[in-house]
């Protein structure tokens, strides 16, 4: 249970600083990598939803075997922004330099998924009868 807390929580600080400041680069965002954003309401609710899921990785940090069915949810917030990413990248419509930021999450995707695995309830049934024979 301690992977699967460290892992939500080690994900949730690395979110919030990394979503956060999207906020305050809008206008840096446009210069950086033209056309300016024309629809502020569809990337401030990215930027949002982005961010309710980092109070959503704290949540399952605290009690993850409570929450573990949300963890599945969690697998698939990590893949839903890389995939359109990848694929964006291979009809060259993004730069390299826009892709790589999104190749973060996949890795978090899978510990995510390791730590759904370890805390099954089978799992940590057998640990515990396995270290109460030592």
């Amino acid at each position: 249970m301690r992977f699967a807390k460290s892992t939500y929580l080690i994900a949730a600080i690395y979110g919030f600083l990394v979503v956060t400041p999207l906020y305050f680069l809008f206008d840096r965002i446009g210069h950086d990598a033209p056309p300016p954003i024309t629809h502020p309401e569809f990337y401030c609710g990215f930027v949002g939803v982005a961010l309710l899921f980092q109070v959503l990785f704290l949540v399952i940090a605290s009690d993850p075997i409570r929450y573990r069915p949300i963890m599945l949810v969690t697998v698939l917030e990590k893949v839903i922004y890389t995939g359109p990413c990848i694929l964006l990248y291979l009809q060259g419509r993004i730069a390299k330099n826009s892709l790589a930021p999104s190749l973060v999450d996949p890795m978090f995707g899978l510990l995510f998924v390791i730590a759904y695995v370890k805390t099954n309830p089978a799992v940590l049934s057998a640990q515990a009868r396995g270290s109460s024979s030592r």
